[in-house]
């Protein structure tokens, strides 16, 4: 029922757009913060167009006037650049053409550091379009003095920036006595706009990067701490006559692949090496200017970056960043997060739509016998995938995203003889969302409905929810230019399935219904069906000039909400009051070019009423006119119960404790730059302390070539580290823990080197090592005592014996043998590394030669951390991926 309202409502959304007579009231184009709306006067070219090299030296460009007239944003906001920017702007049927000339007294002080696509690297000269003209959204292009192409879609009126967005368009830089110079060709079809209209107008803004000074200046002066960005764009006008262009792109690609790694003996799926190659294609069809069509078949996500490496001993998932170009595109579109909050929290994370749910490992494992082999797929093929996405030019952002993975077998060998097993089902993932801009985009109301539907008829697969249903209602008003805000949103859940099913979704990390101090929580193992709801409500001011701002709201997850099967829960069975206050001077005084304090206070309970956490924070952070920078935050968390420690046992009360986390950096602009973070913990009862440093180096011996490297060392002492729980013929049950001594060693080398924009070899590189070992064991008894000591009972040295052989520690209680317990030490090290060549050989069109390689390993937690990481990682069981990926973009 509750799933036929939302769609009903998602559905009135798009019904009050179809009865706009006409577009959102815009805001007053006079007038923001007291400066004038600035415009520019273009023309449309009547001769042969600029040649794009450069040079600006075509009598064409004579027919328009330069525009100027910059003011320093940073760091003297409101002053006057150091060197002045002009441009000119012209049009025909097909294309915008801009020019700059950025002036500098200095020409050989120009920096021409070279760099991938969108790394803004050096000196550089940006232009914003909002050729929709809805206040919100903007489609920007960057372009350096060396002539490295960026590029970003824009949204939420400046809040989400892009970079995933990759059009094709065409520039030049030159070098001159002067300073430097850009022309710019934007083909019509990469940008959206009217066809009800015969003369447009749209926003503009332009932004330049004075590397020197660390400067920048605007065209449509902003003061930095502003809540608009693309609502108070200078304006654009003189264009007649055109016609939106829409876009069709395909592009087929074919991929190379072979595979090395090490040869099991007996094992007819480890033979050592693998040959192998794939067909696709991915495409790109504007249904109308305004929405677009995406498409793939078979996609190919090879020469993608390895996730960095994670182990996590508390239980709780790692969310990982989408890396996959498909799913990357548009992603500003599908965004619904369950709570966004300026002071930040775990919660934070929660969302709808986790597009890494498509394509990931198979659920289910082959039972298997001794002396049998096993070929389990890795990730799951995705058959094909579509979206339907875009703004129309009334302010409604649609999209909506359709996905089929294909069946996953899993190939047993039992001494010559095979034979399959079903480890994921046929699956369609679906996902629409839609948000409609009033009044000049200070109100936005939105909706996002989400379904995941298994085929598991005949399958021994009931393990998993036959259907997951997601959907949720986002609303957002602004005041006061944009500064003061309230935003709430209500999500609703419903998944489906057998009983074995909805009591394993009862009883995972998140839920814990079968915690026994719970009384308001218990696992129904009748039960095929769970709805939960969650929701956010905040209210805030932020920017507007305004020093000091803040944000206050409340959060909640039910215990039956459950989002996983396409969406991110961290948690659920919480509500969570937050609160944020900042205070910022941007204007330079004394030593400093900026600075920022603020203040955030959280308190937690479930929904039996129970506090779960208070918690208090303060940080400051400044900016010296150096370049360089520092910032220091204090937590203190007074009060801290949790209700997973123990795994479905009772809940744990953690002791007080308190951290430090302190950070500095040198200037960005020097060839070598470092960066130090420090992080401390110390329990205030001795139950635990944590500490954590990193120093990540980035030089650039040439203006081709980007070195950095970063070391991380973690440590982390903890008396009450869960190991398991262990069920006794009493009926009792023995909460096992330990005192944890565990230390992690991480490293990143990332080498960038330019041949030219469209040229690029690319290495990462991580070596990672995490070692525990467990002593002190101990069984919870008293789980909420103020005292720690009174918390548990701990096992004296002869009530525990280890077993060599077993590798399994024995438990006695009285004289008598009650349990036990494998050893949980571990010693778990990986390593992980692409390099990657890239030629876009025509604009669009590209070539990869990509080596992947990835080695993980187990080693004696007795040995060493350092020594162990080089005697166990680099050696022959490393499992290397070779590709090579051509692709050619046909475009109409």
């Amino acid at each position: 029922m509750m799933k036929r309202i939302l769609i009903a409502l998602c559905l009135l959304v798009l019904g009050n757009h179809l009865l706009l007579s006409q577009s959102a009231a815009t805001t007053d184009s006079t007038q923001t913060n007291a400066v004038t709306k600035k415009i520019y006067l273009t023309k449309r070219m009547e001769s042969k167009p600029p040649t794009i090299d450069g040079l600006i030296d075509e009598a064409v460009w004579e027919t328009v006037s330069w525009g100027g007239g910059f003011t320093q944003r940073q760091p003297n906001p409101g002053g006057a650049p150091t060197e002045e920017t002009n441009f000119k702007i012209l049009y025909d049927a097909k294309n915008l053409y801009v020019a700059f000339r950025c002036f500098d007294a200095d020409p050989d002080g120009i920096e021409r550091r070279l760099s991938r696509r969108d790394g803004f690297a050096g000196d550089w000269v940006e232009i914003n379009i909002d050729s929709y003209h809805d206040l919100r959204t903007a489609f920007s292009f960057t372009i350096s003095a060396s002539g490295v192409k960026g590029d970003e879609f824009i949204s939420n009126d400046g809040n989400n920036w892009d970079s995933s967005w990759d059009p094709i368009w065409y520039v030049r830089t030159q070098v001159d006595e002067a300073g430097w110079t850009a022309e710019l060709r934007i083909p019509l079809s990469q940008l959206r706009f009217s066809n009800k209209t015969d003369e447009q107008v749209w926003g503009i803004q332009f932004t330049r990067r004075y590397f020197r000074e660390e400067e920048r200046s605007v065209w449509q002066y902003l003061p930095p701490n502003s809540a608009q960005w693309v609502s108070a764009f200078g304006e654009l006008h003189g264009i007649k006559g055109i016609r939106a262009q829409k876009q069709v792109e395909v592009l087929p690609y074919v991929v190379g692949k072979a595979e090395t790694f090490e040869q099991e003996e007996g094992n007819p799926f480890a033979t050592g090496n693998r040959l192998g190659l794939n067909v696709g294609v991915d495409g790109k069809i504007g249904i109308t200017n305004d929405l677009t069509l995406d498409f793939t078949i078979n996609p190919d996500f090879g020469q993608v970056e390895a996730d960095p490496s994670a182990l996590v001993l508390d239980g709780f998932q790692v969310f990982f960043q989408e890396r996959r170009p498909f799913f990357v595109g548009n992603r500003n579109i599908f965004d619904f997060r369950v709570t966004s909050a300026e002071s930040g929290g775990s919660f934070t994370s929660d969302i709808l739509f986790y597009s890494r749910r498509i394509g990931g490992s198979p659920h289910g494992y082959p039972d298997v016998g001794d002396g049998e082999f096993v070929n389990q797929p890795q990730n799951t093929a995705i058959l094909g995938a579509a979206k339907f996405s875009g703004k129309t030019q009334k302010g409604l952002s649609v999209g909506v995203l359709e996905s089929v993975t294909r069946r996953e077998w899993a190939e047993i060998d039992n001494q010559g003889e095979r034979r399959r097993e079903l480890v994921e089902p046929l699956t369609n993932y679906f996902v629409g969302r839609v948000q409609q801009d009033y009044d000049g985009g200070n109100t936005v109301i939105g909706g996002m409905l989400t379904a995941v539907n298994r085929n598991l008829a005949g399958t021994e697969l009931n393990f998993l929810h036959r259907s997951a249903n997601s959907a949720g209602l986002d609303l957002m008003h602004r005041w006061k230019e944009q500064t003061w805000y309230v935003a709430a949103n209500l999500i609703g859940s419903n998944v489906e399935g057998s009983r074995e099913a909805i009591t394993n979704t009862q009883e995972r990390f998140h839920h814990n219904f079968q915690r026994v101090d719970a009384e308001h929580l218990s696992v129904d193992t009748t039960r095929t069906s769970l709805l939960g709801h969650g929701g956010t409500l905040r209210l805030g001011r932020v920017g507007g000039g305004k020093r000091f701002n803040f944000e206050g709201g409340v959060t909640w997850r039910s215990p039956e909400l459950e989002l996983n099967d396409i969406g991110f829960l961290r948690n659920t069975d919480q509500i969570s009051h937050f609160f944020w206050a900042g205070y910022r001077i941007d204007q330079p005084f004394s030593i400093f070019r900026n600075v920022r304090f603020n203040y955030n206070h959280f308190y937690d309970q479930d929904f039996s009423g129970q506090l779960l956490r208070t918690a208090w924070n303060v940080n400051g952070h400044a900016q010296f006119k150096n370049n360089s920078g520092m910032g220091t935050g204090f937590n203190i968390i007074p009060y801290d119960v949790s209700t997973k420690s123990l795994r479905g046992g009772p809940s744990l009360r953690h002791g007080n404790r308190m951290n430090n986390w302190t950070y500095f950096y040198t200037d960005g602009r020097k060839k070598v730059r470092f960066n130090f973070n420090a992080w401390h913990q110390w329990g205030m009862d001795n139950g635990n302390w944590a500490s954590s440093y990193s120093v990540w180096m980035t030089a650039n011996p040439t203006n081709a070539l980007q070195l950095s490297i970063g070391t991380s060392v973690d440590s982390n002492h903890d008396r009450l580290q869960y190991v398991e729980n262990v069920d006794l013929d009493d009926d009792e049950t023995r909460y096992l823990n330990a005192t944890i001594d565990q230390k992690t060693f991480s490293m990143t080398i990332n080498v960038d080197y330019t041949i030219n924009p469209n040229l690029t070899v690319q290495y990462y590189g991580s070596p990672f090592i995490s070692r525990g070992r467990y002593s002190d064991f101990k069984h919870v008894t008293d789980p909420m005592n103020r005292r720690f000591e009174d918390r548990f009972q701990a096992y004296a040295n002869n009530e525990v014996e280890y077993n060599v052989e077993e590798a399994a520690y024995h438990f006695f209680e009285n004289g008598e043998e009650v349990f036990t317990s494998s050893d949980p030490d571990f010693n778990f090290m990986q390593f992980r590394s692409n390099l990657v060549i890239r030629w876009e050989y025509i604009p669009g069109s590209e070539v990869f030669l990509v080596w992947s390689q990835s080695n993980t390993n187990n080693g004696n937690p007795q040995d060493r951390l350092i020594p162990s990481l080089w005697d166990n990682l680099f050696t022959e069981k490393a499992y290397n991926t070779f590709l090579i990926k051509y692709t050619y973009r046909f475009r109409r």
